[in-house]
């Protein structure tokens, strides 16, 4: 003989999400139906229940389940994510990648780096380092905007010095004479891709491991 929750039932199908969903509705919503029947059935014939709280109740259940299915799709959501990422950090082995950092790298004919301004700066000015911290070369640059920049040196005297050298350097910027904060930016190659727990991690040559949300700018094979 069918029940009031399987005529409920059979008039109300729910559209799958997941088994741990579908577990879920169907659990609440039979413990809901059974205490509403309860509380019908024994209710004053004089006084029944309030048409609006029993509407209230079941108001209730159905924000419950769609919590429920909420925090489901949200799960997938990140799934997914996860998985974008992996793609992304994959397209990136073999690449030159902009990060934090002031060693200097190098192209063909030039030593290659960069800075990312707070603010806009009409002084900039770039100090090569070499061994012990030597200032061995100085930049000058006039206006710059606010963020990523970047520049390259060829020495005023001398040649370009081997990478394996370890150059370094260090930027200062102002605007009217007041200081702009600067933090110097370098160039670095992605070896591989890693995951740990739930973060994203490239392996590079220089920085060794850093986090996938430290890349600034991707610039080329």
């Amino acid at each position: 003989m069918a029940t009031t929750v399987d005529n409920y039932a059979s008039l109300n199908p729910v559209s799958p999400v997941s088994a741990k969903t579908n577990a879920f509705e169907a659990g609440s919503a039979e413990r809901f139906l059974k205490l509403l029947v309860t509380q019908m059935q024994n209710q004053d014939p004089l006084n029944p229940a309030d048409n609006a709280q029993i509407t209230s109740q079941m108001a209730q259940i159905n924000t419950v389940s769609g919590i429920e299915t909420l925090n489901t799709t949200v799960e997938g959501l990140n799934s997914r994510f996860a998985q974008m990422q992996q793609m992304q950090g994959a397209s990136l082995v073999g690449r030159d990648i902009t990060v934090p950092g002031d060693k200097l790298a190098y192209t063909a004919d030039a030593g290659v780096g960069g800075f990312d301004l707070a603010g806009a700066a009409d002084k900039v000015k770039v100090e090569v380092l070499g061994q012990g911290g030597r200032v061995v070369d100085t930049l000058e640059f006039g206006k710059a905007s606010a963020g990523l920049n970047g520049f390259a040196w060829q020495p005023s005297v001398g040649k370009l010095p081997a990478a394996a050298d370890g150059y370094r350097f260090r930027v200062t910027a102002s605007l009217g004479g007041v200081a702009v904060a600067a933090n110097p930016m370098m160039r670095d190659h992605v070896d591989a891709v890693s995951i740990s727990g739930d973060r994203l991690q490239l392996e590079t040559t220089v920085s060794g491991r850093i986090d996938y949300s430290a890349v600034r700018a991707v610039n080329g094979g």
